[in-house]
């Protein structure tokens, strides 16, 4: 298998990488992804895949059956939108789209799919069950492509038993992947901050009543009540990254506005928190003789890795690549709407190595430098298929 597998990979690999520059160089904003979508349907419709169209907005789904389509089922997921960066590499296949860029690898998770699609559909006689290929729209803002797919129903009609999806990570060099079992990333709230309070002249103090100074001592407060009632075994982040208020060197502005986050690795502790900020806010608010509120805008939840598959995948990767290219990862705050899978099924999200110092691919997601070493799409294609043809051979 593993010899099936990785020639058919060789002898696609240079198609692989052109449909990662074609992706690359025609990026999409979130839930507009209407040409990426299209060539992701034209691809399908090459290889003779069936697939269904339209969900979520741009959301397509693509069913693979081998023996005994109906013994079992497993989803791999791909990402299909890009960020709004004005890319500054000098490559061929550098974004056409101003202020568009694929800097968070989808173009790389997409292609993957696509090429472990390829990989699959060759191999459909040689496993029992079925494969269902997720191409998702909108992973990058809220609510997230994830959970609006998960509410149309892509997890059923045939019902997803397991489900397993690859993030690019430049932290890692080209030609490793990365596992971590259980909690994985964070639940990401966005904390919106208004304070009211009153304005004036700098010169005259008895006048005025200064949201910047009230916020000032708010946030460090609010931190420390945080730290107060935190739990020991489960790791939080609380930052406030925007302050705004709209005064002058001799004039007090009437409100101050800060925007932050909160990501934690509790569901539980996350909901009873969002209370105890609010309340806290009020409640200093009151206190200072000022107005305003906190606003939590919910994010994603947690993600978490079933122990049993990613056990499984990490036994399958060293079985494909050795073990000295297979690591443990650690838990990140950062965060992903894959989450919303490992909230309802069975979920196993791992990291593909894309850095390659030689070449200069050093740069992080997010980036408007952020490229990779084409050769990692070699990796993400074959751990793919490798790891949904493991799965549909174990009970």
């Amino acid at each position: 298998m593993k010899l099936k597998i990785n020639q058919i990979i060789s002898n696609s690999f240079e198609e692989f990488v052109a449909w990662r520059k074609h992706i690359h160089a025609n990026p999409e904003l979130s839930f507009k992804e209407f040409k990426t979508a299209e060539f992701v349907a034209s691809q399908l419709r090459e290889m003779g895949i069936p697939f269904s169209e339209g969900i979520a907005g741009t959301g397509i789904v693509a069913i693979i059956k081998g023996v005994n389509p109906s013994k079992k089922c497993v989803a791999l997921r791909a990402d299909l939108d890009a960020l709004p960066i004005q890319e500054e590499n000098d490559v061929s296949y550098k974004s056409t789209v101003a202020n568009v860029m694929h800097a968070c690898g989808h173009d790389v998770h997409t292609t993957c799919l696509l090429g472990a699609a390829k990989v699959l559909n060759c191999l459909r006689t040689d496993f029992e069950g079925t494969v269902k290929l997720i191409f998702q729209p909108g992973e990058e803002v809220l609510p997230g492509g994830a959970s609006q797919m998960i509410t149309e129903g892509v997890l059923d009609k045939p019902r997803v038993d397991e489900i397993y999806a690859l993030h690019v990570f430049p932290e890692m060099d080209t030609g490793k992947v990365g596992f971590k079992e259980g909690n994985y990333m964070a639940a990401c709230d966005e904390l919106y901050l208004t304070v009211i309070g009153k304005g004036g002249h700098a010169a005259l103090p008895h006048q005025y009543n200064n949201p910047i100074m009230i916020v000032s001592e708010l946030l460090p407060k609010l931190d420390s009540f945080l730290k107060s009632i935190a739990l020991k075994e489960s790791p939080y982040i609380f930052a406030f990254g925007d302050l705004q208020a709209k005064g002058a060197t001799n004039i007090i502005p009437e409100e101050a506005r800060a925007m932050g986050t909160l990501r934690t690795m509790n569901e539980a502790w996350r909901e009873e928190v969002h209370h105890k900020l609010r309340a806290f806010v009020n409640d200093f608010l009151k206190s200072r003789n000022a107005k305003g509120e906190l606003k939590i805008l919910k994010g994603y939840p947690f993600l978490k890795n079933s122990e049993k598959l990613t056990k499984r995948a990490y036994a399958a990767s060293a079985d494909l690549l050795g073990t000295h290219r297979v690591e443990e990862m650690k838990i990140r705050m950062t965060a992903e709407d894959f989450s919303f899978y490992s909230q309802v099924i069975p979920a196993c999200f791992y990291r593909l190595g894309v850095r390659n110092e030689s070449l200069g691919l050093v740069h992080g997601v997010h980036h408007p430098k952020f490229n990779i070493d084409h050769e990692a799409i070699k990796i993400g294609v074959s751990t793919l298929s490798f790891i949904a043809v493991n799965a549909l051979k174990t009970d």
